[in-house]
């Protein structure tokens, strides 16, 4: 295959050939990616963005946890940051800088350690650091933009380039974030706090999840964006949208705007009950439900 992308002998990082990305994500389906590469640093992405042919289409997959990969699989080449590098975390005083392969899940540990206050939503959010921008990620009324000092991100060319949160217009589950960058490393705002006031704080959230949730099952989150003035899951109870089931997919028995996979649903199973979710929420409310998984990939 070197010989085919003669690039690929100066890069560092693992190189993969039709991945099955159902191994990278949290529902546990999709196709494969023609080319999966894990750069080993910054140096080995640029390189990667320098060198790999203008007709060659990326995408950045980060924890897995909102997306729905198509059973087609991607084409092109899909970038995953999970080396030793992309998951660093430097500290500073009232900061903390957050490497885009970082888990979230992470700061759990993080923060009580060093009494770092202000960011125990985060460690609750599925994913990793680099997908909290795009969607300006939040839960227990707090969202990205509330902590963000900066963003560090390359774009296609490979130029490095810093973006302040004003820059980036965050918004209810959205951004302004470009679609070629590719995030480095976010730093957050912190305040000095109490170990057991930290504790505290992600214990509370961890259980709300766990009672409320379905924590331990193959599912990508919130489903639907929340509509102005409208909570999804009471528009997908009120119009009886939350019995429906295709295939191995279904809507979670604890939290209806949450899509499981059972353990036999396909791809096509899964975006076919979104959509008639949100058709028949439609045609009962009038409401119109928009997508917070993201969906990529072809289908099959």
């Amino acid at each position: 295959m070197s010989q085919k992308w003669p690039f690929l002998a100066n890069l560092k990082g693992k190189v993969l050939f039709d991945e099955p990305l159902g191994r990278h994500t949290w529902l546990g389906v999709g196709g494969p990616a023609d080319m999966m590469f894990f750069p080993e640093d910054e140096e080995d992405l640029r390189l990667f963005l320098e060198t790999k042919p203008k007709d060659m289409p990326y995408f950045v997959l980060g924890g897995g946890s909102n997306i729905l990969v198509r059973d087609g699989g991607i084409r092109g080449c899909v970038i995953k940051l999970s080396s030793p590098y992309f998951t660093q975390i430097l500290f500073k005083k009232n900061e903390l800088t957050c490497f885009s392969g970082m888990p979230n899940s992470y700061l759990k540990k993080i923060l009580p350690e060093y009494h770092i206050g202000g960011l125990e939503f985060l460690a609750s959010i599925p994913g990793t650091v680099g997908g909290l921008v795009k969607t300006n990620a939040g839960c227990f009324s707090k969202e990205l933009k509330d902590v963000l000092l900066k963003a560090r991100i390359m774009d296609a060319s490979g130029s490095i380039k810093e973006v302040l949160p004003e820059e980036l217009h965050l918004s209810y589950r959205s951004s302004s974030f470009a679609k070629d960058w590719i995030v480095i490393a976010l730093t957050l705002k912190s305040t000095n706090s109490p170990k057991d006031e930290i504790l505290n704080t992600l214990e509370t959230q961890a259980l709300y999840r766990k009672l409320h949730q379905p924590v331990g099952e193959k599912t990508a989150g919130s489903l639907f964006k929340n509509p102005a003035g409208y909570h999804a899951w009471e528009l997908i109870k009120q119009s009886g949208a939350d019995g429906l089931r295709v295939g191995g997919a279904k809507l979670s028995d604890k939290h209806c705007n949450f899509m499981v996979n059972t353990g036999t649903a396909s791809s096509e199973d899964l975006e076919t009950l979104g959509n008639q979710i949100a058709q028949t929420v439609k045609e009962k409310t009038g409401v119109l439900l928009d997508w917070e998984v993201e969906k990529v990939g072809q289908n099959k």
